[in-house]
Parts: C-alpha cells; sequence; structure tokens
C-alpha cells in the first residue's frame, strides 16, 4: 500500500489546479491530478490511488484522467495481470511541452475565414483579421525551432547533470 501524500504535495497539487483553472480553464480537479502525477511517489497511480489521496471521488478521477489523456499529458498502462490501469504524467509530446502547431494553423484558417468574408471591406475592418492570421503562422513557423532549441538545451543539462536522463519526459 502507498502511504497517504503529505501536506506539502496536496498544497502543490491544490495550487497546480488553481493556476490550471485560471489560466487555462481547466476544472480544478483536472490541475490537481497534473499537479498531484508531478510530485507522487510512485510516478504511477491507479484511479482508486488517486481518488484516496485528492480526496475525490473515482468517477471525478475518471473524468480528469479522460481529459488529461485526450490531451496527450498522461499515459495510461496495465501490468501483465492487473486488473486496473495505472496513470502517470507524460511530458514526451509536443501538445505536452506547448510545442504542438496544430492549434495555430486551425487559428490561422479561421482568420483566414474571416478575411474572406471581409474580402471586400476597408483594411482597418480587416485588421484584427490579418494581425490574428499572421501571428497564428507566425508561430507555426517559430515553434517548431523553439522545439528543437529545448531538446538541444535539455540533453545539455542532461550532459551536465543538471537533469535527470529520465525516458519518462524523453522524446
Amino acid at each position: 500500500m502507498v502511504g497517504m501524500p503529505s501536506d506539502g504535495e496536496i498544497t502543490f497539487a491544490d495550487h497546480a489546479g488553481r493556476f490550471y483553472a485560471r489560466r487555462f480553464g481547466m476544472a480544478p480537479m483536472v490541475g490537481r491530478l497534473i499537479g498531484y502525477l508531478a510530485v507522487c511517489d510512485p510516478r504511477e497511480q491507479s484511479v482508486s490511488q488517486l481518488a484516496e489521496a485528492l480526496l475525490a471521488s473515482r468517477s471525478a478521477i475518471a473524468g480528469a484522467v479522460n481529459y488529461l489523456e485526450n490531451l496527450g499529458l498522461i499515459q495510461r498502462s496495465r501490468a501483465a495481470g492487473e486488473r486496473m490501469d495505472r496513470v502517470r504524467i507524460d511530458m514526451s509530446s509536443s501538445h505536452a511541452m506547448g510545442f504542438d502547431v496544430s492549434e495555430y494553423r486551425e487559428a490561422a484558417d479561421l482568420a483566414r475565414e474571416g478575411l474572406h468574408l471581409l474580402a471586400d471591406a476597408p483594411p482597418e475592418r480587416r485588421a484584427i483579421l490579418l494581425e490574428w492570421a499572421a501571428f497564428a503562422d507566425f508561430l507555426v513557423e517559430r515553434l517548431p525551432v523553439l522545439e528543437q532549441e529545448w531538446k538541444a538545451h535539455r540533453e545539455a543539462l542532461r550532459a551536465a547533470g543538471e537533469l535527470p536522463d529520465d525516458s519518462a519526459t524523453r522524446q
């Protein structure tokens, strides 16, 4: 049996819940789950363990797990012979690290749809959509470069011993 989380771990999870709710509009339980999975030991937890640790219902945890799994921020696994899934935070995807350009491609397409609608409008009426599309295009171009720079920087930190060589966060 895994021990109960410390007060500090729960406080951190609560702070993460407030951060993700305020910053990204996520349900507080989703943010709490992110925070707790970042500090819990062992790193892989069952839904029951998470519910007990976070004093939440299994259904609230299951909903948060599903939400985070759809975002690519957690992974589920099941050991041979076990009847329950275990979840852990997974920072290996471009989406999890904030480098996924698909949302910016969609934003640029949406702005261009609006520009098409306003094709005959004066430039000042089109200005917001022009900048919206230009900014989204800029991010689509720059994020892959930043991702490569981050990977090189991360490897340098690992080589210097400042970051562990952790396969759970590796791409």
